[in-house]
């Protein structure tokens, strides 16, 4: 098989012990223009993928991207990400999953276009504008992909939550839609719900939102007052928006990496 792409530097197979896993490859060293700084990218493909070389795939775009696939690499665990895709490409829904690599110091600003006291944020534009106009085209370039918005995705938990939910209105042109698991809507004084008020109007696609019901009370309560202000607003339907409760949810790696397949079968069940 081979790897390379028309770009000067080469997409690398990455070796991981599921062995049922879809094929993945790394692209290291990825710069940022706007942050000044590089980052990992892993690339899942679909099982597909090489068997049928005339067709082409929607594309989900990962915060975290060292947590999903690699104990090795992850925070706390990984979501074994690899072993939920072989299984979602063997019941037919297929994507291209991107695992963007965060950067350790400076995730929070990263993940964060508002700015909270001591605790930083305030460079999530810059981080979104990488995405969309460096590893977006970057990926369209080097993989079959359906490039156009209803068929781009974004997906994070926590603070990449955070990030994708602010994503989904920030670049409604890019991404026609995202999930958003057990996002730390606390962060800058609870800032993203003015936001979310004041550009309730824009189309942002479809949405999948969810929370863990051990998680600690204000996020469960922050979580459940996104909900009722998505839905007062009237502007999404049952087909666009899907809420979860878990009852045995924690705010971990392994409570993601269950979740994450069904939030990936709801945003990808049209294709």
């Amino acid at each position: 098989m081979t790897l390379s792409t028309i770009d000067s530097t080469p997409w690398e197979p990455y070796s991981t012990e599921e062995p049922e896993g879809v094929p993945l490859v790394i692209r290291r060293q990825v710069l940022s223009p706007g942050l000044r700084n590089y980052r990992d990218v892993v690339a899942a493909l679909p099982l597909s993928y090489h068997q049928e070389p005339d067709r082409s795939y929607p594309v989900v775009y990962m915060q975290d991207g060292q947590n999903l696939f690699d104990p090795a690499t992850s925070y706390a665990g990984d979501w074994r990400l690899s072993q939920t895709l072989a299984e979602l490409s063997r019941e037919g829904t297929e994507a291209i999953v991107i695992g963007i690599a965060n950067t350790g110091k400076h995730r929070l600003d990263e993940y964060s276009p508002f700015q909270h006291p001591g605790r930083g944020g305030g460079a999530g534009d810059r981080y979104l504008a990488f995405i969309a106009e460096t590893v977006k085209p970057m990926v369209d370039r080097c993989f079959r992909t359906r490039p156009a918005r209803p068929e781009t995705f974004i997906a994070g938990s926590s603070m990449g939550g955070l990030i994708s939910l602010y994503a989904l209105y920030r670049y409604a042109d890019v991404f026609g839609g995202g999930a958003v698991l057990s996002p730390s809507l606390w962060f800058a004084n609870r800032a993203i719900f003015r936001y979310v008020e004041e550009n309730a109007n824009l189309a942002v696609g479809r949405l999948y939102l969810d929370i863990g019901l051990n998680e600690p009370e204000s996020a469960i309560a922050d979580v459940r007052r996104l909900r009722d202000l998505i839905s007062e607003r009237g502007s999404m339907s049952e087909t666009e928006f899907a809420y979860v409760e878990d009852a045995a949810g924690r705010h971990n790696e392994a409570t993601w990496g269950i979740r994450v397949r069904q939030a990936l079968s709801f945003l990808l069940e049209s294709e």
